[in-house]
């Protein structure tokens, strides 16, 4: 069996002051699935924040882990925390070999933190990650652009559309709003 984890699609939708992040539920080693209903979303400092990973669980747990101390750290300041967690990214040698990515959304931000130091603001209040997450940010996108659907409709929709396209992504959806 391949040991390659594959696995994942997480979507974040901001609008009109609306925060919407989803993921799905299917974790995948090699050619088979192994779990159907993995939670990768979480509520951060007093439910104000979202954050969603792709990429080793354990290494993800423990970036979720050194997010909540800078939002601690910051008072819940998205974008400072934000910055400071892909300094210590980049700069701390630990981290770096850390395989997973990271997004953060509150009601007025989003960002990718990315395993290479990066920190992206997507300009359309619409990012994707994991394997599917391609598909589920296209979808989204015509969505927001031709729709007057609301941003926990656009996500809902568009993690359907990409776990019809992505075998690596199931229609088992967690979907978290602010």
């Amino acid at each position: 069996m391949d040991s390659t984890f594959h696995a994942t699609t997480i979507l974040a939708v901001r609008r009109e002051d609306r925060a919407v992040l989803a993921g799905d539920g299917q974790v995948t080693l090699g050619n088979t699935i192994v779990k159907q209903s993995a939670r990768k979303i979480r509520r951060l400092y007093n439910d104000s924040i979202l954050a969603g990973f792709a990429g080793s669980a354990a290494d993800s747990f423990a970036l979720f882990a050194r997010f909540e101390a800078k939002l601690e750290q910051y008072r819940g300041n998205l974008e400072r925390s934000a910055v400071e967690l892909a300094k210590d990214w980049r700069t701390d040698r630990a981290l770096r070999r850390l395989e997973a990515m990271l997004i953060v959304v509150d009601r007025k931000a989003m960002f990718l933190l990315s395993g290479t130091g990066d920190l992206i603001e997507p300009d359309e209040g619409i990012i994707g990650i994991g394997s599917g997450g391609a598909y589920a940010q296209a979808a989204a996108q015509a969505l927001a652009r031709n729709t007057p659907l609301n941003p926990r409709e656009i996500a809902e929709k568009a993690m359907v559309i990409a776990s019809e396209i992505c075998v690596y992504t199931n229609g088992n959806i967690t979907v978290e709003e602010l």
